[in-house]
Protein backbone atom coordinates (compact mmCIF):
# COMPACT_ATOMS: atom_id res chain seq x y z
CA UNK A 1 0.00 0.00 0.00
CA UNK A 2 1.26 3.38 -0.78
CA UNK A 3 0.07 6.29 1.03
CA UNK A 4 0.82 10.14 -0.30
CA UNK A 5 0.10 12.84 2.52
CA UNK A 6 -1.15 15.67 0.93
CA UNK A 7 -0.56 19.60 2.67
CA UNK A 8 -0.87 23.00 1.73
CA UNK A 9 1.79 25.35 2.44
CA UNK A 10 3.60 28.29 1.73
CA UNK A 11 7.33 27.99 1.02
CA UNK A 12 10.32 29.70 -0.97
CA UNK A 13 9.54 27.97 -3.80
CA UNK A 14 10.19 30.32 -7.26
CA UNK A 15 7.41 32.16 -8.59
CA UNK A 16 5.55 31.38 -5.83
CA UNK A 17 3.18 34.51 -6.09
CA UNK A 18 2.59 33.79 -9.95
CA UNK A 19 -1.07 34.05 -9.95
CA UNK A 20 -3.93 31.32 -12.11
CA UNK A 21 -1.23 28.43 -10.33
CA UNK A 22 -0.32 25.76 -8.41
CA UNK A 23 2.48 24.44 -7.40
CA UNK A 24 3.26 20.94 -6.32
CA UNK A 25 6.64 19.80 -4.22
CA UNK A 26 6.13 15.75 -4.44
CA UNK A 27 8.58 14.57 -1.67
CA UNK A 28 9.96 10.76 -2.25
CA UNK A 29 10.41 10.76 -6.01
CA UNK A 30 12.42 7.90 -5.49
CA UNK A 31 9.41 5.64 -4.59
CA UNK A 32 7.38 7.29 -7.55
CA UNK A 33 10.46 6.44 -10.10
CA UNK A 34 10.94 3.13 -8.53
CA UNK A 35 7.95 1.35 -7.33
CA UNK A 36 4.48 0.64 -9.03
CA UNK A 37 2.98 3.29 -8.03
CA UNK A 38 3.35 5.93 -10.81
CA UNK A 39 0.87 8.45 -10.88
CA UNK A 40 0.55 11.52 -8.62
CA UNK A 41 -2.71 13.68 -8.04
CA UNK A 42 -2.64 17.36 -6.74
CA UNK A 43 -5.83 18.55 -4.59
CA UNK A 44 -8.30 20.49 -6.26
CA UNK A 45 -7.24 24.76 -6.77
CA UNK A 46 -9.10 27.47 -8.14
CA UNK A 47 -7.89 29.38 -11.15
CA UNK A 48 -10.27 32.45 -13.33
CA UNK A 49 -13.06 30.79 -11.01
CA UNK A 50 -12.86 27.00 -11.69
CA UNK A 51 -11.39 23.79 -9.98
CA UNK A 52 -8.64 21.91 -11.71
CA UNK A 53 -6.78 19.39 -10.38
CA UNK A 54 -3.65 17.70 -12.30
CA UNK A 55 -1.28 14.98 -12.21
CA UNK A 56 2.30 13.46 -13.25
CA UNK A 57 2.45 9.66 -14.57
CA UNK A 58 5.47 7.68 -15.68
CA UNK A 59 3.11 4.59 -16.53
CA UNK A 60 2.20 6.33 -20.13
CA UNK A 61 5.79 6.72 -22.17
CA UNK A 62 9.06 4.71 -21.30
CA UNK A 63 11.27 6.47 -19.54
CA UNK A 64 9.25 10.13 -19.80
CA UNK A 65 7.06 12.13 -17.29
CA UNK A 66 4.00 12.94 -18.37
CA UNK A 67 1.65 15.62 -17.10
CA UNK A 68 -1.68 16.25 -17.82
CA UNK A 69 -4.37 19.06 -16.38
CA UNK A 70 -7.80 18.14 -15.18
CA UNK A 71 -11.19 20.52 -15.50
CA UNK A 72 -12.72 19.45 -11.81
CA UNK A 73 -15.45 22.10 -11.39
CA UNK A 74 -18.89 21.30 -10.30
CA UNK A 75 -20.00 23.58 -12.79
CA UNK A 76 -18.79 21.30 -15.77
CA UNK A 77 -21.23 18.61 -15.27
CA UNK A 78 -23.35 17.46 -18.41
CA UNK A 79 -22.92 17.97 -21.98
CA UNK A 80 -23.85 21.49 -22.19
CA UNK A 81 -20.52 23.25 -21.43
CA UNK A 82 -17.00 23.88 -22.76
CA UNK A 83 -13.64 25.40 -21.73
CA UNK A 84 -10.65 26.58 -23.83
CA UNK A 85 -7.93 26.91 -22.02
CA UNK A 86 -4.48 28.08 -22.25
CA UNK A 87 -1.77 26.50 -19.95
CA UNK A 88 1.89 25.79 -18.81
CA UNK A 89 2.60 22.46 -17.24
CA UNK A 90 6.02 23.06 -15.92
CA UNK A 91 9.30 20.97 -14.11
CA UNK A 92 10.72 23.74 -11.73
CA UNK A 93 14.22 23.79 -11.54
CA UNK A 94 15.20 24.44 -7.24
CA UNK A 95 19.12 24.97 -7.88
CA UNK A 96 18.40 28.14 -10.28
CA UNK A 97 18.69 26.63 -13.83
CA UNK A 98 15.35 26.94 -16.47
CA UNK A 99 12.23 25.53 -15.82
CA UNK A 100 11.53 22.33 -18.47
CA UNK A 101 7.96 23.68 -19.43
CA UNK A 102 5.44 23.20 -22.25
CA UNK A 103 2.73 25.66 -23.68
CA UNK A 104 -0.53 24.34 -24.44
CA UNK A 105 -4.32 25.16 -25.88
CA UNK A 106 -7.12 23.30 -25.61
CA UNK A 107 -10.94 22.81 -25.10
CA UNK A 108 -11.86 20.86 -22.42
CA UNK A 109 -15.79 19.39 -22.59
CA UNK A 110 -17.42 16.46 -21.12
CA UNK A 111 -15.73 14.19 -23.70
CA UNK A 112 -12.48 15.67 -22.88
CA UNK A 113 -11.82 16.40 -18.88
CA UNK A 114 -7.96 16.28 -19.15
CA UNK A 115 -5.67 17.54 -21.82
CA UNK A 116 -1.39 17.26 -21.54
CA UNK A 117 1.53 16.42 -22.61
CA UNK A 118 2.93 12.81 -22.45
CA UNK A 119 6.25 13.62 -22.85
CA UNK A 120 7.41 16.56 -20.92
CA UNK A 121 10.58 15.89 -19.53
CA UNK A 122 13.03 12.55 -19.94
CA UNK A 123 13.61 10.41 -16.25
CA UNK A 124 16.89 10.76 -17.03
CA UNK A 125 17.11 14.66 -17.17
CA UNK A 126 14.48 14.78 -14.19
CA UNK A 127 16.88 12.53 -11.97
CA UNK A 128 20.30 14.75 -13.21
CA UNK A 129 18.96 18.37 -12.77
CA UNK A 130 15.80 18.40 -11.28
CA UNK A 131 15.31 16.08 -8.13
CA UNK A 132 17.14 17.85 -4.62
CA UNK A 133 16.88 15.65 -1.92
CA UNK A 134 14.48 13.25 -3.05
CA UNK A 135 12.15 16.57 -3.96
CA UNK A 136 11.10 17.52 -7.59
CA UNK A 137 8.64 20.81 -7.75
CA UNK A 138 5.76 20.81 -10.84
CA UNK A 139 3.50 23.74 -11.58
CA UNK A 140 0.48 24.29 -13.49
CA UNK A 141 -0.42 27.57 -14.81
CA UNK A 142 -3.88 28.81 -16.65
CA UNK A 143 -3.19 31.82 -18.62
CA UNK A 144 -6.12 32.11 -20.42
CA UNK A 145 -9.25 30.67 -19.53
CA UNK A 146 -12.98 30.67 -21.75
CA UNK A 147 -15.90 29.04 -20.46
CA UNK A 148 -19.30 28.44 -22.43
CA UNK A 149 -21.92 26.85 -20.35
CA UNK A 150 -25.55 26.68 -21.92
CA UNK A 151 -24.12 28.11 -24.94
CA UNK A 152 -23.42 31.10 -23.45
CA UNK A 153 -19.64 32.44 -23.25
CA UNK A 154 -18.71 34.09 -20.27
CA UNK A 155 -16.32 36.58 -19.73
CA UNK A 156 -16.31 37.65 -16.08
CA UNK A 157 -13.95 35.12 -14.15
CA UNK A 158 -11.35 37.67 -12.35
CA UNK A 159 -7.38 35.97 -11.60
CA UNK A 160 -6.76 33.88 -8.31
CA UNK A 161 -4.45 33.94 -6.03
CA UNK A 162 -1.48 31.21 -6.68
CA UNK A 163 -1.67 28.10 -4.55
CA UNK A 164 0.53 25.14 -3.14
CA UNK A 165 1.14 22.41 -2.05
CA UNK A 166 3.62 19.37 -0.73
CA UNK A 167 2.81 15.57 -1.43
CA UNK A 168 4.67 13.48 0.76
CA UNK A 169 5.03 9.65 -1.00
CA UNK A 170 5.42 6.68 1.74
CA UNK A 171 5.45 3.04 0.91
CA UNK A 172 4.35 1.27 3.47
CA UNK A 173 6.12 -2.29 4.35
CA UNK A 174 3.79 -5.08 3.04
CA UNK A 175 3.65 -6.62 6.71
CA UNK A 176 2.01 -3.84 7.70
CA UNK A 177 -0.22 -2.97 5.02
CA UNK A 178 -2.66 -5.94 4.84
CA UNK A 179 -6.01 -6.50 6.97
CA UNK A 180 -7.82 -9.15 7.17
CA UNK A 181 -11.65 -9.20 7.99
CA UNK A 182 -12.72 -12.75 8.74
CA UNK A 183 -16.40 -12.66 9.25
CA UNK A 184 -18.54 -15.73 10.69
CA UNK A 185 -21.98 -16.34 10.31
CA UNK A 186 -22.28 -14.62 7.10
CA UNK A 187 -25.64 -15.50 6.60
CA UNK A 188 -27.46 -14.78 9.65
CA UNK A 189 -26.16 -10.94 9.41
CA UNK A 190 -29.32 -8.89 9.93
CA UNK A 191 -28.77 -4.90 9.21
CA UNK A 192 -27.98 -3.05 6.11
CA UNK A 193 -24.15 -3.05 6.95
CA UNK A 194 -21.45 -4.04 9.31
CA UNK A 195 -17.85 -2.69 10.30
CA UNK A 196 -14.43 -4.06 10.95
CA UNK A 197 -12.82 -2.82 13.86
CA UNK A 198 -10.07 0.24 13.42
CA UNK A 199 -6.26 -1.15 12.08
CA UNK A 200 -3.39 1.34 11.75
CA UNK A 201 -1.28 1.51 8.28
CA UNK A 202 0.59 4.25 7.29
CA UNK A 203 -0.11 8.00 9.02
CA UNK A 204 -3.42 6.72 9.94
CA UNK A 205 -6.37 4.69 11.37
CA UNK A 206 -8.96 2.67 8.78
CA UNK A 207 -11.69 0.42 8.99
CA UNK A 208 -13.75 -1.63 6.23
CA UNK A 209 -17.67 -1.51 6.00
CA UNK A 210 -19.45 -4.26 4.28
CA UNK A 211 -23.16 -3.94 3.09
CA UNK A 212 -23.96 -7.49 2.03
CA UNK A 213 -26.85 -7.08 0.18
CA UNK A 214 -25.04 -3.85 -1.91
CA UNK A 215 -25.66 -0.22 -1.24
CA UNK A 216 -26.67 2.44 -3.79
CA UNK A 217 -26.22 1.22 -7.57
CA UNK A 218 -25.64 -2.21 -6.35
CA UNK A 219 -28.02 -2.62 -3.68
CA UNK A 220 -30.14 -6.55 -4.40
CA UNK A 221 -27.74 -7.57 -6.46
CA UNK A 222 -23.61 -7.02 -5.21
CA UNK A 223 -21.75 -7.15 -1.84
CA UNK A 224 -20.47 -3.72 -1.13
CA UNK A 225 -17.39 -3.13 0.45
CA UNK A 226 -15.46 0.09 1.39
CA UNK A 227 -12.40 1.22 2.84
CA UNK A 228 -13.14 4.25 5.37
CA UNK A 229 -10.29 6.62 6.68
CA UNK A 230 -10.33 7.34 10.17
CA UNK A 231 -8.55 9.77 12.41
CA UNK A 232 -4.78 9.89 12.40
CA UNK A 233 -2.25 8.12 14.25
CA UNK A 234 -0.60 11.33 15.65
CA UNK A 235 -1.91 14.73 16.69
CA UNK A 236 -0.40 16.67 13.37
CA UNK A 237 -2.42 18.68 11.00
CA UNK A 238 -5.21 17.23 9.60
CA UNK A 239 -4.18 16.45 5.78
CA UNK A 240 -6.05 14.88 2.66
CA UNK A 241 -4.38 11.19 2.25
CA UNK A 242 -3.92 9.49 -0.91
CA UNK A 243 -3.89 5.77 -1.31
CA UNK A 244 -2.91 3.29 -3.61
CA UNK A 245 -4.50 -0.08 -2.41
CA UNK A 246 -6.40 -3.21 -3.15
CA UNK A 247 -10.15 -4.87 -1.72
CA UNK A 248 -10.11 -8.06 -2.15
CA UNK A 249 -12.64 -11.03 -1.35
CA UNK A 250 -11.08 -14.41 -0.97
CA UNK A 251 -12.58 -17.57 -2.28
CA UNK A 252 -12.08 -20.44 0.51
CA UNK A 253 -12.53 -23.04 -2.25
CA UNK A 254 -11.04 -22.46 -5.46
CA UNK A 255 -9.06 -19.58 -4.59
CA UNK A 256 -10.28 -17.71 -7.53
CA UNK A 257 -10.39 -13.98 -5.57
CA UNK A 258 -12.06 -10.76 -6.91
CA UNK A 259 -10.07 -7.64 -6.17
CA UNK A 260 -9.86 -4.29 -7.60
CA UNK A 261 -7.14 -1.96 -7.64
CA UNK A 262 -7.95 1.61 -6.47
CA UNK A 263 -5.98 5.04 -6.20
CA UNK A 264 -8.07 7.60 -3.87
CA UNK A 265 -7.87 10.72 -2.11
CA UNK A 266 -9.33 10.68 1.10
CA UNK A 267 -10.08 14.36 2.90
CA UNK A 268 -9.79 15.11 6.29
CA UNK A 269 -11.32 12.86 8.94
CA UNK A 270 -13.71 10.62 7.02
CA UNK A 271 -13.96 9.28 3.28
CA UNK A 272 -14.41 6.26 1.76
CA UNK A 273 -14.04 3.97 -1.39
CA UNK A 274 -15.62 0.83 -2.68
CA UNK A 275 -15.62 -2.27 -4.43
CA UNK A 276 -19.09 -3.95 -5.41
CA UNK A 277 -18.95 -7.82 -6.07
CA UNK A 278 -21.70 -8.83 -7.99
CA UNK A 279 -23.61 -11.88 -6.43
CA UNK A 280 -26.56 -13.73 -6.25
CA UNK A 281 -27.70 -13.33 -2.61
CA UNK A 282 -30.29 -16.96 -3.35
CA UNK A 283 -26.84 -18.56 -3.58
CA UNK A 284 -24.43 -19.59 -0.96
CA UNK A 285 -21.53 -17.44 -1.16
CA UNK A 286 -18.09 -19.37 -1.26
CA UNK A 287 -15.85 -16.12 -0.05
CA UNK A 288 -16.83 -16.20 3.47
Amino acid sequence: MFVHLHVFYVDNIKYKKRNNSHFMLVDGMSTLLTESAKNCESMDFHAFGLKWKFNIRLDLVKDYLSAYLTIADEKCTGSNWGVTCCFNLSVISQIGEFDICTASVFSFDSNHVSWGVSSLISQDMLKQKFIVNDKAVFCAEITGVVPLFLNVIINTFSPTMGTAERVKLMKVPRNNSRFTWKITQFSSFSGESHSSYEFTCGPRRWYLEMYPKGYLEGKGNSLSLFLHASDFVSKAPVEATSAIYKLRVLDQHKRNHHEISIIYIYMGIFSKIDLQLKVKHKTNLPFF
